[in-house]
């Protein structure tokens, strides 16, 4: 490891002193550990990763999360778009069944919180990410008949971790000036281009590397972006969670292991028991959306899972119920 070259590579990006060789440390102690399997960060297998988090979940918990982010700046710095790939499958949404509980918590009580949780142990970040439905489909079943299908909809809705985000104060005058329609096709064309700009640049989108073939895919995708609108129904799909892997398989199952994105549910569908988790869960990935088209319409806004890999299709389409004001130029 380039030790030097890393800590000016972080010093430009304007990291601070102590994060930085507290950044430094965290892989130091990583390629001792590698060490001693005859390995090093260049050699090592990405898929073996997962081991070493695994690791030090056993030694201390709260080091998982500041050791990801080092190997995440590292990653960058060394062009490692593989170690990208496989640090996100880990780390992506491991927050979300915490937050799901402290929910249950602030909105109904503490004691409701720990009936549902009694025997029950939420898996912390850095777990192999396929061995989090286990949790997920007793935990949400509980939920359903502890406070009933409505309420486990309700806790689902608003996203379990971060939303879509976005700058919204450009985007609301956007929408306002074009219209709606105009305005999905803004975005649409905008998220071509940044997907073309990572192709061009050789960087990974969010967890993926892409080639022309993941840039045609997105091209021809029409609901991607922010959706398409037909009459008062917005379609809208997120672009599979690994583009090129779905494109070169036929299989079904994998398909749509390819397309999901939550690790609270992903491994389950590669095993073929995704019938064990709440039909409901995609509720959450709805909720992904919500708060953007909330504050883009500047109302409530009613979303619904349309076709998600959860129900059976290689891909995740949500319904968004406009607003009877909508702007249509």
């Amino acid at each position: 490891m380039k030790v030097e070259k890393f800590r000016e590579h972080l010093a430009e990006n304007k990291i601070d002193e102590k994060r930085i060789e507290d950044y430094i440390g965290k892989l130091l102690e990583y390629q001792e550990y590698l060490k001693k399997q005859k390995q090093t960060i260049e050699t090592v297998n990405v898929n073996e990763l997962v081991n070493y988090t695994e690791f030090l979940v056993t030694q201390d918990k709260d080091s998982v999360l500041e050791f990801i982010r080092a190997l995440l700046n590292y990653a960058h710095f060394a062009k490692r778009n593989d170690f990208v790939e496989a640090i996100w499958d880990i780390a992506e949404s491991y927050n979300a069944m915490d937050n799901l509980f402290a929910r249950i918590d602030e909105w109904h009580s503490e004691a409701t919180r720990d009936e549902i949780l009694e025997g029950l142990t939420i898996p912390p970040l850095g777990i192999h990410p396929e061995k989090k439905p286990k949790f997920t489909k007793i935990a949400l079943k509980r939920v359903e008949e502890i406070l009933g299908e409505d309420k486990l909809i309700a806790l689902l809705k608003p996203c379990l971790h971060q939303g879509l985000g976005g700058d919204m104060d450009k985007d609301r005058k956007d929408y306002h000036k074009l219209g709606i329609d105009a305005f999905l096709e803004k975005k649409r064309k905008d998220r071509i281009k940044e997907f073309e700009k990572h192709r061009d640049d050789g960087t990974p989108a969010f967890a993926q590397i892409v080639d022309d073939d993941v840039v045609e895919y997105v091209k021809n995708n029409p609901t991607s972006g922010l959706g398409k609108r037909e009459g008062n129904i917005l379609y809208v799909s997120k672009n599979p969670y690994q583009i090129k892997k779905s494109l070169e398989t036929d299989d079904l199952r994998k398909k749509r292991f390819y397309a999901c994105f939550c690790p609270w549910v992903r491994g389950a569908i590669k095993d073929g028991s995704e019938h064990e988790v709440s039909k409901h869960f995609c509720q959450c990935s709805g909720g992904w959306y919500k708060d953007y088209y909330e504050q883009l319409f500047e109302q409530p806004i009613k979303i619904e899972p349309y076709e998600t890999a959860l129900s059976g299709y290689p891909y995740c389409k949500f319904v968004v119920h406009l607003p009877e004001n909508v702007i249509i130029k």
